[in-house]
């Protein structure tokens, strides 16, 4: 997978990392304090039967325009990089891990020199990996993050999806971690994290257990949570992508959206849903279910 840079809104794109070693891309992050500054995460960060792997991290300090390899080559899929707003080279990096066998490079890992050495801070044990990580946009040594406990078969299709998950915050910066409760249930298998940027005390997780998939909010940094919502269509499915991706408005916490095979939209802080745009075939039954 490659990706591009655009200059004109988004009329056309020049690639910019086809030049890379790697066959896919799990994030992009650019350093708030400098849009030079790039760094991204290879392999697909998904546990899916359609993936491709990575070889670790990578950084650009032009752009894009040249990259240099910093490590966590046998991660293998990163889905998610944070950059610290105040200092471009303090980063959490959630590493997922191999995705058809236990290894012990995953976890949270966390540089403050810019990438070039890494430590880790959050890791359970070579079963469960990292699938997200974000610093609260006003207070960065404040950080969030989830851990997930997932396995891909030999064959099409056979997964193992273990309780091992969580979610965790961090007080200072990403040194030590903390697992939340407050609401949240036991045995969670995987979950997406939201924080408002324009009211960092208001959190939304897309949190996945044995059976059931539900969204959640918080309304005081982690401490409670609650079921934000009864309607069962936004929180998307168990298992790989399909658990939906939670996103607020940059200055308005009551508008939330999320993506999976269908994007929901709240404007009402995620009690009530309403479907905007979906993958090709599913229109007509989307608006069947907004009219139900």
């Amino acid at each position: 997978m490659a990706f591009g840079r655009l200059e004109d809104y988004g009329h056309s794109w020049a690639p910019i990392f086809d030049d890379q070693p790697t066959g896919s891309v799990g994030c992009i992050a650019v350093a708030p304090t400098d849009p030079n500054i790039i760094y991204v995460g290879s392999g697909e960060g998904l546990q899916r039967p359609d993936l491709s792997v990575g070889d670790g991290i990578y950084k650009s300090t032009d752009a894009g325009k040249t990259w240099t390899h910093l490590g966590l080559r046998d991660g293998q899929q990163i889905p998610q990089i944070a950059v610290d707003p105040r200092d471009a080279n303090k980063i959490l990096v959630a590493v997922a891990g191999h995705p058809y066998a236990a290894n012990e490079e995953r976890g949270i890992f966390r540089s403050s020199d810019g990438g070039k050495t890494f430590e880790k801070v959050l890791y359970k044990d070579e079963n469960v990996g990292g699938a997200d990580v974000l610093f609260d946009p006003k207070n960065p040594d404040i950080a969030y993050a989830s851990l997930w406990e997932a396995r891909q078969g030999p064959w099409e299709n056979g997964t193992w999806n273990g309780p091992g998950g969580g979610i965790f915050k961090s007080t200072d910066n990403g040194k030590t971690w903390q697992q939340l409760s407050g609401g949240l249930p036991a045995g969670i298998i995987q979950s997406n994290l939201a924080i408002a940027p324009s009211n960092p005390n208001r959190l939304m997780a897309s949190v996945a257990v044995q059976g059931a998939v539900n969204l959640y909010r918080s309304d005081d940094a982690g401490n409670t949570w609650e079921i934000i919502t009864k309607d069962p269509r936004p929180a998307g499915r168990i298992g790989g992508g399909d658990l939906c991706v939670p996103r607020f408005d940059p200055k308005n916490p009551e508008v939330v959206i999320v993506a999976s095979t269908v994007s929901w939209k709240s404007v009402d802080g995620g009690k009530t849903w309403n479907a905007f745009r979906v993958r090709p075939g599913r229109r007509r039954l989307s608006k069947c279910l907004d009219q139900s």
